[in-house]
Parts: C-alpha cells; structure tokens; sequence
C-alpha cells in the first residue's frame, strides 16, 4: 500500500496542474511523472530517458494512425459528405422519424469526425429542423450528440480508444466490432428515449443560428459515395476481423491489411479520391485540408505524450506491477474499477480524453494480472471517460452556449445524457463479456 500514496499525489498533483492552474496537460502531465518518480525511489538519472522512453513508445504506434485520422475527419467535413449522411438520413426516415435520423446521423457522421468538428459541424442542421419542424431544440439535439459522444469515447479511429488499444494491447479490430455491440443499444437508451424527456426545455439559441441553416445540396457528393468513404476504415477493419476469426489461417496474410494504419492510409487515399478528385477539386485544393487537421488534433497528441511518460514512471520503477496486484485484491470487478478509475479522474479534469489516457496507464496492469478481456477494458473505461460532463469540459460549455440553455436545462440534458451514456454503456460492456 505504500507505493499507492506517490501514486495518488502525482494523480492529484496532475488534477491541480490541469484543473486549478490551467496548465498545459502535456507539461502537467511531465510534472506529475517528475514528481512520481522522485517519490518512487526512481534514480535521479534515469528519469529523464523514462519519461522520454514512455512519450516514444506511445507516440510512436499512435501518431501515424491518430493523423490519418484527423486528415480523414476533416476531409469528410470538408468536402459535405457528412452533410450528405444527415440529409439522406433525414430524407428517407421522413419527418416524423426525425430524432431517430438524428441518432443514426449523429453515430455515422461520428465514426469519422472527431466530436468537436461533427459539433460545429450538425448542431446548425439541428437548427434548420426546429424551424422547419417546430420541435424543441434540446430533444432533437440530444440524440444526435450522444451518437457523436459515444463515437469519440467508445470507437477507433478516434484518439482515446486509440491510446487505450496500445496502452493495454488490446486489437483495435475487435475493440471496434464490441464497440458497435455496446454502443447501439447505449445510443438508443442515453438517445432518443432519453430525450423523451426534454421536450419541454426551451432553447434560445445564438442569433446565427435562428434563420436556420441553408445548406446547398448541388455540389454535395452523392449518398453512396459519402456512407462508403465515411465508413471505410470500419468496413476494413470489421471486415478482416471477422475473417481472422473465421479464418484463423488467414491470419499472416490478413496481419497487413488489418494493421490501423494501412486502413486509415487506404481510407484516407480512397477519400482522396472519391470526395476529392472526382468531385473536381485538385489535388492541391483537397491537400489544404491536412494542415488544418494536423493542427486541431496536435493538442491530443501531447496528452497522449503525457500519459505515456506517467505510465513509464510507473513501469520504471517497479509499481505498476504491485499496482495490478493491489487493484486486483480489491472486491471489484476489473471492468467496473477500470470504469470507475476513469470516472473519477473525469470528474476532477473534464477532458474525456484525458480521463481515457490517464486512466488506461493506471489499469493496465491489472488487465494483464487479472486476465479480463483487454478489448472490454477499453470500452469500460472509455465508459467511465464520458461520465458526468459538468462545468470543467468544454463540451458542457459549447452545449450551454450554442443552445442558450441556463445552468440548471444544461445539467438536466447535456450532463445526464453524458451520464446516462456511462452507465448504460458499462452495464452492456458487463453483459458482453458474460457471453465471452
């Protein structure tokens, strides 16, 4: 018990960094490792290649894969095939299906798109349906982004599964496949059953937005194109790993093209393409867009650069190890603590991403001593990551703003849908691996 306490202060030096003096996470997370080490009896002398070993390792089967994912996302925003997913949606659901739309919308155009470009991106359709449909704005925003949250905190390609799947050696195949399984019915329950419940929530929303918004169809690429491109790297990666499975001597072929960063390479040049070149755009046009995404997804790199410098400290010096043996000994179901772990810390620090990371240095240790399924890990603390989004997220923020909605509407929706996504999502992860 006694290497628990430098481990606790360094999460808790890490909370205040973040929280209270609005540091950098990177540089927080580097003072948080310094302080772990120092505390845990690491020599003065290796602590510098430690926390350097840990950035590297992480980065290093990350970056490649996190970046075509960025460039992917802003590619499918850019040229309006994910407008094209939610109007087709909208279009053959019909009017009176429309937070079902919303839902699917929300899920699809997510996969793709990280959660704060598919935000700014949907929420002005959102508005264009309340003044064509009368609707309260709030029920039929909510179905929609809690398909977005549960694509950014359950499903690869996006950064946190991402860094989880390498942080526990998880498959990033089968990571996915479950992530479907638990995320549908998740999405039905915190979605538009949830939202049942708000009609009666007024919004008053920005004066941007209260014309509605008008988007030009002509020179959107057609229905197929943007649902196949969009949702390529799942079709690839669900697609071999079924095969494997089905096919176990097949494995050593399929190694290559299974592997996350030839799916994202060949995503991201078929999208090239079809939502590029052949829509008439050159090459140099279609080519602006990497630098804008390189830039909006250089922030989470650096988290991830953190949390691989505190888990290596906690490698280096022998306490990760008596860790997963403390956290097994403990009367908790491994899933559930791993929940639990990033539920804590997402309360305390607000970024979901940061909560995944963090959390996934602390539990890898006790996936491997306890045996649990390290692709169920993933989506359990992936679970515990959305919990309670409350006035230290920026997204509870963005809700509140973009909807006009005061503190108390704002907890009542966007905080207990967060919630309820959570929940519902560990108790599907606690089903499935009663099946497995």
């Amino acid at each position: 018990m006694g290497n628990m306490v430098p481990v606790l202060l360094a999460v808790g030096l890490l909370t205040l960094l973040i929280a209270w003096g609005k540091v950098q996470p990177l540089l927080a997370f580097v003072a948080a490792s310094l302080v772990a080490a120092l505390l845990l009896g690491v020599p003065p002398e290796r602590i510098p290649g430690a926390i350097e070993k840990g950035i590297g390792d992480l980065l290093g089967s990350l970056v490649v894969v996190i970046c075509l994912g960025a460039v992917f996302g802003k590619l499918i925003a850019d040229s309006g095939a994910a407008r094209r997913i939610a109007t087709c949606l909208l279009d053959a659901l019909g009017p009176a299906r429309i937070p079902v739309a919303l839902t699917v919308t929300g899920f699809v155009v997510g996969i793709p798109l990280y959660y704060n470009v598919g935000f700014v991106l949907l929420v002005p359709l959102i508005f264009s349906l309340v003044a064509g449909s009368g609707r309260p704005a709030v029920a039929l925003a909510i179905p929609l982004l809690a398909g977005l949250s549960i694509a950014h905190g359950f499903l690869p390609p996006h950064p946190s599964p991402v860094a989880l799947v390498a942080a526990i050696h998880a498959d990033m195949g089968t990571t996915l496949l479950y992530g479907i399984v638990v995320a549908v019915p998740t999405l039905i329950l915190a979605g538009p059953v949830f939202a049942m419940s708000l009609r009666r929530i007024q919004a008053t929303p920005a004066a941007i937005f209260r014309n509605g918004s008008q988007v030009d169809d002509v020179r959107l690429p057609g229905a197929f194109n943007s649902f196949a491109t969009a949702l390529l790297p799942v079709l690839l990666l669900g697609a071999t790993t079924l095969l494997a499975m089905a096919r176990p001597d097949l494995n050593g072929a399929l190694a290559f093209f299974s592997n996350p960063l030839v799916v994202m390479l060949l995503s991201y040049l078929v999208a090239v393409f079809t939502l590029g070149l052949a829509q008439g755009r050159s090459l140099a046009q279609v080519m602006q867009g990497p630098g804008e995404a390189m830039r909006e997804i250089a922030p989470i790199l650096l988290i991830i650069a953190g949390a691989g410098a505190l888990k290596q400290v906690l490698v280096e010096s022998g306490v990760s190890a008596e860790l997963g043996a403390q956290l097994q000994s403990l009367p908790v179901q491994p899933l559930v603590l791993g929940w639990l772990v990033a539920t804590v810390i997402r309360i305390c620090l607000g970024s979901a991403t940061v909560a995944g990371v963090t959390a996934g240095g602390i539990v890898a240790p006790l996936v491997h001593s306890s045996g649990v399924d390290p692709n169920l890990m993933v989506l359990a603390i992936g679970a515990g990551s959305l919990m309670c989004s409350h006035v230290n997220d920026s997204g509870f923020w963005m809700f509140k703003e973009y909807f006009g909605l005061s503190l108390k509407d704002t907890f009542r929706s966007w905080t207990l849908m967060e919630t309820l996504v959570g929940v519902f999502g560990l108790l599907f992860v606690l089903m499935l691996s009663m099946f497995l």
